[in-house]
């Protein structure tokens, strides 16, 4: 009897401890999501978005803050990863290949400008720092992306639907698809091996764009015999599972995650997007939230003072050039002043593509910490920055086309 009394209790203290540890996670999540609303009212109150607040949050309760909320349980950190995955789903179920195709065909010499305007100072700034070839090249594409995820959410914060939002997709997509190689190059230059493993990575990716861009064009039915518009319950879990299992997949052969979901969603046109999006919809403005706090908990605030001169020159200079690239974006629409500064507005933001270029130079060791903590400190002005950019964007170009003497065709 004694030997089964002890039995009993090596059992019991550890269910214990274990449900004692979920129920902490619990509560800390519970106050997270509990945060975010009272910030998301408070940022629809004053009409603005609530993207740079969500990352000041992330930032006051993470590391080097008030640690109130763990970043290295592994449930925020899946959760944000989903978010961004929803985010671009239901941008890709926003449009049509045909439009995507026609889009970016008028856009490639915005994609052109973008490439060597915003690549070209995170470049140089490298090889100032002293990070050499690597620090450089890793840089470049930080300085070079705009977040996908951010433009989606300030779209959809400020309920957009201006002519230049399909131009500034159409440059988003055209980033997201540079870092299909981008990615795997850089893997290359920062571990010197793999060299087989990246070229065959580069080619998977762009058969798979390849593909589905073909099939949105070709307008074949077939698979959706999968998807039915009169079971939301149903489409809703299809659509979902598809978009997490190829960005999955994706990330597997060093593909972005992002733009296999996007590709997902590009899939589905007419009443099924419809359906799917409004089943979506709240579920993304959940699991974005927490992506967007995520990065900021994830962020040692301590580290930031010591490059946050030299980083916020370098945010100065490069929105300005995302500036100069949506003002060729949105020559090809109406809209003017307005429609250009909009459009430089909303490409100004750096986000999750930049986190995972900094989180690639931190596995290979290659280059100082310093260097992660001049890209958290130049994503973060950035993020601040764009969504009220965007919220400004309007008002000066109205002044702008309306100031005295101003010569009118």
């Amino acid at each position: 009897m004694p030997g089964a009394v002890h039995q009993v209790h090596a059992f019991v203290v550890p269910a214990a401890t274990a449900n004692q540890e979920i129920s902490t996670i619990f509560l800390e999540f519970g106050l997270l999501i509990l945060g975010l609303g009272i910030i998301a009212r408070l940022a629809r109150r004053w009409e603005i978005s609530a993207v740079p607040f969500y990352l000041l949050a992330g930032l006051l309760f993470g590391e080097g803050g008030l640690s109130v909320v763990d970043s290295s349980d592994a449930l925020v950190p899946t959760l944000a990863e989903l978010g961004v995955i929803l985010l671009l789903l239901l941008l890709g179920l926003e449009y049509s290949g045909d439009e995507l195709v026609q889009t970016a065909q008028r856009q490639s010499r915005s994609g052109v400008i973008d490439l060597i305007a915003n690549s070209v100072p995170g470049a140089l700034v490298g090889f100032a720092f002293g990070w050499g070839v690597p620090g450089a090249l890793a840089l470049a594409g930080v300085t070079y992306i705009s977040s996908s995820g951010i433009v989606a959410q300030v779209i959809r914060d400020l309920r957009w639907r201006n002519p230049e939002t399909k131009p500034v997709v159409s440059v988003l997509v055209l980033e997201d698809l540079v870092m299909a190689p981008y990615l795997p190059i850089l893997t290359v230059v920062l571990t010197g091996t793999g060299l087989v493993t990246g070229l065959i990575s580069v080619s998977v990716a762009l058969i798979v764009v390849a593909v589905v861009i073909v099939i949105t064009l070709k307008g074949d039915t077939s698979f959706k015999r999968l998807f039915n518009a009169s079971e939301p319950v149903g489409l809703l879990l299809i659509v979902f599972g598809a978009a997490v299992a190829a960005a999955g997949l994706a990330g597997l052969v060093q593909f972005s995650p992002a733009v296999a979901a996007f590709l997902v969603g590009l899939l589905l046109t007419g009443e099924l997007a419809e359906v799917a999006r409004r089943r979506l919809d709240p579920l993304r403005e959940l699991l974005a939230a927490i992506f967007f706090v995520y990065f900021g908990l994830s962020t040692d605030i301590s580290n930031l003072p010591a490059v946050l001169l030299p980083a916020a020159g370098l945010a100065l200079l490069t929105i300005g050039t995302k500036f100069v690239t949506g003002w060729f974006a949105a020559a090809t629409v109406e809209g003017g002043t307005i429609s250009r500064l909009r459009a430089g507005a909303l490409l100004s933001a750096r986000g999750e593509f930049s986190v995972i270029i900094a989180g690639l130079v931190a596995v290979s060791g290659i280059l100082p910490p310093t260097f992660q903590a001049f890209v958290a400190a130049y994503v973060l002005i950035t993020a601040f920055a764009a969504p009220f950019l965007a919220r400004w964007a309007e008002p000066i170009g109205w002044w702008w086309e309306q100031r005295p003497g101003r010569v009118r065709s």
